[in-house]
């Protein structure tokens, strides 16, 4: 048995948010039901054509759940979701437009006078109130929203992070948030409402940078792949051309540093680099130090020399050294799941192993729709009858 289940997630979802959410709701064993448009589906089905002709972030986000296909603005589908939602569900997951799912009927409070124990999940840009309430929230206008902008990139340009961190951090906070609810309704017997806005979550995210700008103090400058504040800490180029990143943050690590790796011991006792900060101030004086001394070794070598001075270093891997990564093969952290697009391989959720995680496919527009309305009491002619009108 997983920890999950016997709780089932009725989900209104789209993009990465909430389908990020329910995903790791479902890798512990809920069971998901993700209501789709007809036809189109979840947007970012068609975000792009990557895995086979299916979308790269869909794939990602949608497995181990069951695709229902219903038109909410339909006033029989609509009255099914809501059968199936006081019916079934134990948590319901939103993240359409603003004040969309109350129009439905589908917030906390039209729904728990039936079903007290029900968890409602309502994720958004900026929250259900407030002077942004109603504006378009994009993960990139989330970054700059959050100041994560200002201070990624180099110092010459911002630049947003390579992935959609924005939506990530608040489907991390909708799913940590929904765990604590369940344990609450386990205590209790009562479900509660949840909100999570992506603003707040990458503002949770950045509060190192605004400490370090507390009180009208200078925010952290932008450094590129370097550290803001620590130094050095970041990429180095080699001899052979290649890059290695490392970091080091106390003064046994310089010291180890000066010695071992830079053959230059007398570094170590240099008061211009002689604590964290001083490295920091010092960054352009010390650079070329550091860089001259790299360039008589490979790559290869710098890194044996990094690790016999026990300094922390990493290579700067693309997507395809990622792929074969051997220390995710050693601990077998790669799956195969099933996909519309046959069998492709995935990362076992962190804190799980391969046999531990549900890893079930990645659902097909609408796979699930008759099972699940005929679970619900409706005979195939009335489906038909619904698939006929284009209500599901």
């Amino acid at each position: 048995m997983s920890p999950l289940s016997g709780i089932t997630v009725v989900t209104l979802e789209h993009a990465i948010a909430a389908p990020l959410a329910t995903r790791h709701l479902s890798d512990f064993g809920a069971r998901v039901i993700k209501v789709e448009r007809p036809e189109t589906g979840d947007f970012a089905r068609g975000y792009d054509e990557r895995v086979r002709g299916l979308a790269s972030h869909f794939v990602w986000t949608n497995r181990s759940k069951e695709s229902l296909t219903l038109d909410v603005k339909n006033p029989e589908s609509l009255a099914i979701l809501k059968r199936l939602i006081l019916e079934r569900a134990d948590v319901l997951v939103q993240n359409l437009a603003p004040g969309a799912a109350a129009r439905l009927g589908l917030s906390h409070e039209s729904l728990s006078a039936a079903k007290p124990s029900l968890i409602v999940c309502d994720i958004s840009g900026y929250g259900g109130d407030g002077p942004y309430r109603d504006k378009k929230a994009y993960d990139l206008l989330i970054q700059s929203e959050a100041g994560f902008v200002s201070v990624t990139g180099t110092r010459d340009e911002p630049a947003k992070a390579g992935i959609s961190v924005a939506d990530i951090a608040a489907g991390m906070y909708a799913y940590s948030n929904i765990l604590v609810a369940l344990l609450e309704v386990r205590e209790t017997g009562r479900g509660r409402h949840i909100e999570v806005s992506m603003l707040e979550s990458l503002v949770e995210w950045m509060s190192y940078a605004l400490y370090y700008a507390f009180d009208g103090a200078a925010p952290p400058e932008r450094t590129g792949a370097s550290h803001a504040t620590i130094y050095p800490y970041g990429p180095f180029p080699a001899g052979d051309g290649k890059t290695v990143m490392l970091g080091i943050q106390n003064e046994r690590e310089w010291s180890a540093f000066c010695e071992k790796v830079l053959g230059r011991p007398e570094l170590a006792n240099d008061a211009r680099f002689a604590s964290v900060s001083k490295r920091a101030s010092a960054r352009d004086i010390l650079q070329p130090i550091i860089v001259e001394a790299f360039s008589r070794l490979s790559a290869e070598e710098l890194v044996r020399r990094l690790d016999a001075a026990q300094i922390a270093n990493a290579r700067v891997n693309d997507m395809r050294e990622v792929w074969e990564h051997p220390q995710l093969r050693a601990r077998a952290r790669w799956v195969e799941v099933d996909t519309p697009a046959g069998r492709i391989a995935a990362p076992v959720p962190p804190g799980l192993s391969g046999r531990e995680a549900r890893m079930n496919p990645v659902p097909a527009l609408g796979e699930h729709t008759d099972a699940i309305l005929t679970e619900l009491g409706l005979t195939p002619e009335r489906i038909a009858g619904l698939r006929a009108a284009k209500a599901i």
